[in-house]
């Protein structure tokens, strides 16, 4: 059976729908930056995903090639995740889309090395032919977080981020977003086929200890 990141590290992509705390180790991705309002019809975001998944499947399917990645298990491809913010706006402004500046990824298991990286991004390059160049590989390592599942609408977020903020004055911690440390999204259901009630995201927020 095919190694699933979700049912095997459950504590990262299935929390309660209450607020907890968890340490986040380093993890790599395939991940693409841009801006804009992730729902505009052709626009960079959804171009975004549909190179992330030319990448994540080229590496899923390498072993059917000639390539051959070492360590290499079968496994599902992780789900669609995304670090977001917006210039000057503390937290997130879900009323202005158009500012939204993002980092969509999907996970990498480990065995992905650099090297495999760019053998996958050149191979969906030709086997898609289209320009897979803006996929990099990045590294994370988010330490001390808190995070919450939460079900419906995006534009419902706020309520249950207000949750995320009143469980962590009660702790003793408070958020610490900042250039580098975002506000994160993990998302477990597919936006195109799930009524906007039922859908899942993982939310989860870099913390501190309060001073």
């Amino acid at each position: 059976m095919a190694f699933d990141f979700k049912k095997e590290f459950k504590e990262y992509y299935m929390p309660k729908n209450k607020p907890q705390i968890v340490t986040v180790p380093k993890m790599n991705y395939i991940a693409v930056r841009g801006m804009g309002d992730p729902n505009e019809e052709g626009g960079a975001y959804q171009a975004a995903i549909g190179v992330l998944y030319s990448v994540a499947y080229t590496l899923k399917m390498s072993y059917k090639t000639d390539y051959q990645i070492k360590g290499f298990f079968e496994y599902v491809v992780p789900p669609l995740e995304g670090f977001w913010w917006q210039d000057d706006v503390k937290g997130v402004d879900y009323s202005d889309k158009s500012t939204f500046r993002w980092i969509s990824m999907i996970r990498l298991p480990d065995f992905v090395t650099e090297e495999d990286f760019a053998w996958a991004v050149k191979t969906a390059e030709k086997k898609k032919k289209m320009d897979c160049s803006s996929a990099e590989f990045l590294t994370v390592e988010e330490g001390i977080c808190v995070q919450i599942m939460h079900q419906g609408a995006f534009d419902d977020e706020p309520a249950t981020v207000a949750l995320m903020d009143q469980y962590l004055e009660e702790q003793g911690y408070e958020n610490d977003i900042t250039d580098t440390r975002m506000h994160h999204e993990i998302y477990l259901s597919d936006a195109r086929k799930t009524e906007p009630a039922k859908m899942k995201t993982v939310i989860r927020h870099p913390i501190k200890v309060r001073k």
